[in-house]
């Protein structure tokens, strides 16, 4: 265990003081009490209330102060105005964990917040920890400790289970209690985390890692709060064979608000979001519903190494319902592949009979448990796909227990891959029976097309956590060239091809003149055509300080494209300070791609790659990543652009310089290794050439912005 008293002071407290606890039964503040008695907790109970000898039945106590012995665990259900009183009164008496309900502090504005700093202070000062403020408590099936004030817990009797679950809402705790035990899914523990002003997502869900009654992690999540401790937590519960499960708010939400760069809004917080769940190992779901239901799925299985297939097998006893399914997986990404004639000759040999088309119909043979089990067996057992998908019409709601019979003994003879592979099962009628069995049988079973499409992307997209790959470039080199310039600072581009040039981002043919009345330190060996544009901190906007000059073909062009250059930026920004010219050859290629690097607020560095040009932000076909990044994942980030189709050879087209451009992405990425005193917000290369195979590739704009600032948008 991790840390075992914290988690007998949250998980497992036999001695609970209930400060402010109401006398009323019907009232908010009584709930704690009504329902830890209800659902069976036996151990001691300690309402506060100074106006009441007695609460519910049980005898109160004016103050904490008053209440004898150690006290394990204190709810605290006074006002707001309150709450800092009673934390201090916590904090003395030498309580371990107090969960504060009230709300009206971080969330409420800059009074809250310093409400909400001062009450942390007081806690961290004696040891006391926190789980909220605005929590509404926790709960303990096993343990039968419902410390809790959500109204889902009036049910008559709460259903054990192996899911656990830490969420930032507590009305969504209390839905997923609800919609669980509407399906016959019961949970082990829950936790409301609230505000987390101290007990966070990432501390609380390592400890269920050590939880032996814990056998997948569940997390609904608002926002994403110390990144590094929820990694952290995901590559032990990886190590421990447990999956981590998160369903995320933010995914219509607009990208992040830029600085400098394009690559904020083209690399928004959700898709930054969705790089760091996938580098941590964590499964992301898109549907409430798939949280309850993908649990089956993925429980003693263990993430794909193969990220070149994602296609599914399946059976189906009604040819509507499985196109339904068949249709939503499309969408996804996901392929349904008709049986292979070997396949077909297996289940012959059997004594049945299948027809080659995506989908296996067994409408006409119906759920006798042999054709389905000889059938579906097939299914397993090919090594083409990933996941075995059946499909089972009317007879799961009238003969539950022969529609699931074949899907159970296929799943229960099945051996090797076969016993390996995923199975999910999408049941069409509502059949609370056949889903109950399936449930018992350890088989993932769901409600609609979409659930069922839902938690397959997401099992195919389920990754090991990603290990920290080496650095290209000389980092330390890089940083001394950043360390010298204030945080906050846009570095002009000629110091900024400097930095990138370290990481190992080549800078071909470039040269900067410093001389910018003569141009006499104008390279000799120059070859044209040119471009030059002009180098300065102060006029991030180029083009139209009319800093810039295209095609230039030859010195003597150059020298009065310079002078043009240096006269209408100095007419535009008088007060600017000019650093110089950076001239380099015109570049030729195949595609034009923006490389992106920044610091997301939520999760941290992400570095990202699109299809360049004017219309990127339109399309936002980007690939996004955490950074730093391997050759491995650079590749793979570059395959998801469909933008750049093209120079992967796609028809036949002339196939453009694709290990250069990986080289770059993961030399960029190694930006996230700097230490703080060099560390950058943002950097960006747009657009970068990529051309003909064996060819490289050439950077025409560079950009970065050290971290500590902010400045004007760049384009």
């Amino acid at each position: 265990m991790s840390n075992p008293d914290l988690y007998r002071a949250l998980f497992a407290p036999r001695r609970i003081a209930l400060i402010g606890a109401s006398t009323d039964a019907k009232r908010l503040t009584a709930r704690a009490q009504v329902y830890l008695r209800k659902h069976g907790y036996d151990g001691e109970l300690y309402p506060v209330n100074p106006r009441a000898a007695e609460v519910l039945g049980e005898k109160a106590y004016a103050s904490i102060e008053d209440v004898p012995g150690p006290i394990d665990h204190a709810y605290i259900l006074v006002g707001t105005e309150m709450v800092e009183e009673q934390v201090a009164r916590c904090a003395s008496r030498g309580v371990p964990v107090a969960t504060i309900l009230a709300d009206g502090f971080a969330e409420a504005g800059p009074e809250g917040v310093e409400r909400q700093a001062r009450v942390l202070a007081s806690a961290r000062a004696a040891g006391l920890r926190l789980l909220g403020p605005n929590s509404m408590g926790f709960v303990n099936v096993p343990a039968r400790t419902a410390c809790c004030v959500n109204a889902a817990l009036d049910v008559d009797r709460l259903l054990p289970g192996r899911l656990s679950l830490v969420s930032h809402s507590g009305s969504l705790m209390g839905t997923l209690i609800s919609r669980g035990q509407a399906r016959g899914v019961g949970f082990s523990k829950l936790v409301g985390t609230g505000n987390e002003a101290d007990l966070t997502v990432g501390e609380i869900a390592d400890l269920l890692v050590d939880d032996a009654e814990t056998d997948a992690i569940l997390m609904f999540l608002e926002t994403i709060r110390e990144p590094d401790r929820i990694a952290a937590m995901a590559r032990r519960a990886h190590a421990a064979g447990k999956p981590v499960i998160a369903y995320k708010l933010g995914r219509s939400k607009e990208g992040s608000e830029l600085a400098t760069s394009h690559t904020g809004a083209l690399a928004g917080s959700d898709e930054s979001v969705d790089a760091f769940l996938r580098a941590a190992g964590i499964v992301r779901v898109d549907m409430l519903e798939t949280l309850l239901e993908i649990p089956a799925l993925l429980i003693g299985k263990r993430p794909r190494a193969d990220t070149a297939r994602r296609t599914v097998s399946m059976m189906t006893t009604t040819g509507g319902g499985g196109a339904m399914v068949v249709d939503r997986l499309g969408v996804l990404g996901v392929e349904t592949l008709a049986p292979t004639p070997a396949m077909r000759e297996a289940v012959a040999a059997k004594g049945f009979k299948i027809g080659a088309g995506r989908l296996t119909d067994m409408t006409l043979a119906g759920t006798r448990k042999e054709p389905v089990a000889a059938v579906l067996g097939e299914l397993l057992a090919t090594p083409h796909t990933d996941v075995a998908v059946a499909v089972i019409g009317s007879s799961a709601q009238f003969h539950p227990q022969l529609a699931v019979a074949g899907l159970v003994e296929a799943k229960r003879t099945a051996t090797g891959h076969a016993a390996d592979k995923p199975l999910a099962v999408f049941l069409v009628p509502q059949a609370d029976a056949s889903l109950a069995l399936l449930a018992e049988a350890g088989i993932a079973a769901f409600r609609t097309p979409e659930g069922c499409a839902d938690a397959i992307r997401a099992f195919l997209d389920w990754r090991a956590p990603a290990e920290a790959p080496a650095p290209l470039g000389d980092v330390a080199r890089a940083a001394a060239l950043l360390t010298p310039h204030a945080a906050g600072t846009v570095l002009d581009e000629a110091e900024s091809r400097a930095a990138f040039a370290a990481l190992g981002l080549p800078q071909p043919g470039a040269a900067v003149l410093r001389d910018l009345d003569r141009f006499s330190d104008l390279p000799a060996d120059m070859a044209y055509p040119v471009a030059a544009k002009i180098v300065s901190r102060d006029v991030p906007h180029k083009t139209e300080a009319g800093g810039v000059a295209l095609n230039i073909p030859d010195a003597a062009a150059l020298r009065q494209a310079a002078a043009g250059i240096v006269a209408r930026v100095r007419a535009h920004k008088p007060a600017a300070r000019l650093a110089g010219l950076l001239v380099q050859p015109m570049q030729k290629g195949l595609a034009e791609v923006i490389l992106g690097f920044r610091r997301d607020p939520q999760v941290g560095p992400i570095v990202m790659v699109g299809l360049g040009g004017v219309l990127a932000e339109i399309y936002r076909d980007v690939a996004v990543r955490c950074a730093p990044v391997s050759l491995e994942d650079a590749r793979q980030m570059i395959a998801e652009v469909k933008g750049l189709a093209p120079i992967r050879g796609y028809r036949g087209m002339p196939e453009g310089d694709v290990e250069a451009l990986a080289r770059c992405i993961a030399a960029l990425s190694d930006l996230a290794r700097l230490p703080e005193a060099a560390a950058v917000a943002e950097a960006e290369i747009n657009p970068l050439i990529v051309k003909r195979k064996g060819e490289g590739v050439a950077a025409v704009d560079a950009l970065i912005l050290r971290a500590g600032g902010a400045a004007s948008a760049h384009h």
